[in-house]
Formats: structure tokens, C-alpha cells, sequence
């Protein structure tokens, strides 16, 4: 089969990225650099799959120093000095280049010790066989390889469906690579080979993952919901990561409960294809919500402890399986869009997006229609018009939610009847006061 080179990655690339490609090129001939694509974008190009980031490697200078000269006007440049690596960004379109790096583990876990390494070193690094493929695409580059350099025979693995660790003790230098994994098997459909499953086996024997940071553990998990976004099905990683008895290992009496699978696979669904317009929102916290809420209340706190969440965050995904069935109730004695306003109008777009996916078709269509449209519609009735009719403090709250409720149930029209709906409430609670005249205190 023949592979795709230089000239077919720019084209799988958004314009936008595609341009900032060629300013770092225009820069690494101006310098006689090597640079190459690697990883993830070139194993998505040869699977033709959208390559959706773009990842560089260059030899022979400093990576920083090339995203500097590379870098249009607008651009930002952003420099990782641990890992010796520079992300370059300009509007929607980001490059992460790095040099060629060699690693070291201090121990079982840790973050690796980053030296200036060789291309061949640099790919020994990786993961699995089929993200260490490097891509030639400067002038330099492809002098010295004329088509992608697979060392590892990643492109045999990936014709094959296989997914490979380099050496036995990979997931002893990384144990988050098994988080990678149980992620890029499904979305692939790349099965670990039986080598890999042993190599697992021994490191899981050996307790890698009990000096891995909460932090780290917690990334990863956010990239299985992320992913959700270019088709992953997160149900399935958490099913991989139970049968290869990982999830246990992350905190004793951790599983997938069978309640949390459809729901999973429901909010992953969401996430590729939302069924309402929402802002920026924590993905990853709605899937904790489902996974967690079967759970017992000390497995969750424990749980919540070993992945690093911690305040607000973590009281409500710590509450959400008991507030969450108050509100499932409240949903279906909800009768009318002014009482599902109501109900759903205190939830954040993280606890929607969990409600959704653990509600039948029905209240799903009523969260829906909730977010789609009920919650950004705003009553003919502004604070101050109550507070000229003599309503405050908590009242004028109270009375302003029954006016909503009317106005999205069709009771109410426009400002005059939405005025004379509240004066009605006021005087049947006996909550509004004499309005205040000029400076000479109340009539």
C-alpha cells in the first residue's frame, strides 16, 4: 500500500493549521532544520482519518527558537521547559513542536528526566508502535528519509488492528499509558496484544500505579471524555480498564457498574453531537457524575481523593447521586414548561448534561426543550417593576419565578399582564409594601 507523505498531511490539515505549518517550515529552511510530523497525526493520516493536531519534531535546534521565527504577528508562543517543548498558537490553530528528546525514569511512575536526544531515541520514547512513525517534511528531513520512518513496525501493527508497547517494562515507566490504552484501542479499533496484556499483568503485580499523582490520573480521565468528541464511546474505556482489572488498582472496590454503561455511552454520544448549544463545560465532570453515582458514598469520596478533585467540584459530584433523583422526581410530576423551567433552572450545563443521559426518552425531551429553548427566554418583567409595586427582599424573587412559570406555561402575554400577575400574587401573599414617596419616607 502506498503511504502518504508531506504533501498529503498539509492537505488533511484546517487552513488555518495548514498556514501555520508553513510559517514553521518557511522558518526551518531558512535554517536547514530537519522537522518531521510525529505520532498520533501521522498514524491518523496513514488511517485517513481527520488529523485534528499537529505535532513536530526538529533536529538540530532549539524548539523554541524555530517557533519564534515561525510565529505570525498574532501568534503566541508558549514554552514547556520540563519536557522541552513549545506550543505555537494563532487564532483557532495550534503546533506543538518539540526537539529530539531522550528520557530517563527516576522510578516507578514519575515524570521523566528529558535530555537532548536522536530521532531514532526520540521515537523509542513513545508509547506503542504506532505512534512512533515520523513523518519527514522539510527539505532536510526528507534528504534523510524519504518516507515515514517506522522503526518499530507501528504501520504493520496498524494494518493488523494491534496495539503495542515498545518494551515489556513500558507501563512500568508510564503506568498512565494503560489510561492511553483502554482510549486508543476503541476509537482505533486497535486490540493490546497479548505481550502488551502480559506486560500489564506484571506491572499491576507490581503496584505501578501507587506513586502516580492524583493530577496525572485525573488528565487522563478528562482525555477519555474529550475524546468523546472524535467518536469515542467513554463506556467502552471504562469496560477495557474493569476487564483488565486496572480500575480496582486505581482505588480498591473502583468498577463500571452496570447501571453507569448506557448512560456513559449516552453522554458520549452528547458530547460528539450536543443536542443543545452549550458554553464551555466540564465534559469530564458529567461522566464522573454517571460513573461514580451507583457507587457507595465513601467509594466516591475515596475515589474523588485519589484522582485529585477536590472543592466545589467534588461536593457536587459527591451529592449528585441523591440530588439527582430529587430532581428526576421533580421532572416527572412537572406538569407544564414553567414547572420543568423550574426544576432544571438551578442545575449546572455539567449536572444537565448527567441528568440527560440517565433519563428516559421522555424526560429527555423535556431537558432538551428545557436548553434549547426555555432557558434563554426571558419574562416581560425586569427586577424593577416589582420593586415599583412595593416587592423586595426574598418576596420579589418568590414572585418573579411564579411569573416565569406562568409566562413559559402561555398564561401571560406581554408586560401588562406580567405586572398585573404579580400585583394579583402580592396581594393574595400580602408580601408587597406602600411604595416610597420622595424623601419623606413611606404613605
Amino acid at each position: 500500500m502506498k503511504l502518504p507523505g508531506a504533501s498529503e498531511f498539509r492537505k488533511a490539515l484546517e487552513s488555518e493549521t495548514a498556514a501555520l505549518l508553513d510559517g514553521v517550515l518557511d522558518a526551518a529552511e531558512s535554517r536547514e532544520l530537519a522537522v518531521y510530523a510525529v505520532g498520533g497525526p501521522v498514524r491518523d493520516l496513514v488511517l485517513g482519518k481527520q488529523v485534528n493536531d499537529v505535532d513536530l519534531l526538529v533536529e538540530g535546534d532549539d524548539a523554541v527558537a524555530l517557533a519564534t521565527l515561525a510565529a505570525p504577528p498574532d501568534a503566541r508562543v508558549t514554552s514547556h521547559d520540563r519536557f522541552g517543548t513549545v506550543q505555537l498558537r494563532a487564532g483557532a490553530a495550534s503546533i506543538d513542536i518539540s526537539g529530539v528528546r531522550h528520557e530517563t525514569y527516576a522510578h516507578v511512575g514519575a515524570l521523566p528526566r528529558v535530555e537532548p536526544g536522536s530521532l531514532v531515541e526520540d521515537l523509542a520514547r513513545r508509547d506503542f508502535t504506532v505512534n512512533a512513525l515520523a513523518l519527514p517534511l522539510s527539505s532536510r528531513a526528507l534528504r534523510e528519509h524519504s518516507g515515514i520512518v517506522d522503526l518499530a513496525d507501528g504501520i504493520t501493527d496498524l494494518n493488523g488492528g494491534d496495539l503495542r508497547i515498545l518494551h515489556s517494562r513500558s507501563f512500568h515507566d508510564d503506568p498512565t499509558r494503560v489510561l492511553r490504552a483502554a482510549r486508543l484501542g476503541p476509537r482505533l479499533g486497535l486490540s493490546l496484544t497479548r505481550g502488551s496484556r502480559t506486560a500489564l499483568r506484571d506491572a499491576l503485580r507490581d503496584g505501578v500505579f501507587g506513586r502516580v499523582s492524583g493530577d496525572r490520573l485525573r488528565r487522563e480521565l478528562v482525555k477519555i471524555f474529550d475524546d468523546a468528541r472524535l467518536g469515542l464511546d467513554p463506556s467502552k474505556v471504562f469496560r477495557l480498564l474493569a476487564n483488565w482489572h486496572v480500575l480496582g488498582a486505581l482505588e480498591p472496590g473502583l468498577d463500571l457498574p452496570r447501571a453507569a454503561v448506557v448512560p456513559l455511552r449516552r453522554l458520549g454520544r452528547a458530547i460528539a453531537a450536543p443536542p443543545w448549544r452549550s458554553g464551555r463545560w466540564r465534559s469530564w465532570v458529567s461522566g464522573l457524575n454517571i460513573w461514580l453515582a451507583p457507587a457507595s458514598p465513601a467509594l466516591r469520596r475515596r475515589t474523588l481523593q485519589r484522582f485529585s478533585v477536590r472543592g466545589e467540584v467534588a461536593r457536587s459530584i459527591g451529592a449528585f447521586s441523591k440530588s439527582s433523583a430529587g430532581w428526576m422526581n421533580a421532572l416527572l410530576r412537572a406538569r407544564g414548561r414553567g414547572a420543568i423551567d423550574a426544576a432544571l433552572a438551578p442545575l449546572s450545563e455539567e449536572e444537565l448534561y448527567s441528568l440527560y443521559s440517565l433519563a428516559d426518552p421522555k424526560l429527555r425531551r423535556r431537558i432538551a426543550r428545557f436548553a434549547l429553548e426555555d432557558r434563554m427566554r426571558r419574562v416581560p418583567l425586569k427586577g424593577e417593576d416589582l420593586l415599583a409595586i412595593g416587592l423586595e427582599g426574598p418576596a420579589l424573587g418568590r414572585v418573579l419565578n411564579r411569573v416565569r412559570i406562568a409566562y413559559l406555561d402561555g398564561a401571560l402575554r406581554d408586560r401588562d399582564e406580567a405586572i398585573a400577575l404579580a400585583r394579583e400574587i402580592a396581594r393574595q401573599r400580602g408580601t408587597s409594601k406602600p411604595k416610597a414617596s420622595g424623601r419623606g419616607g413611606r404613605r
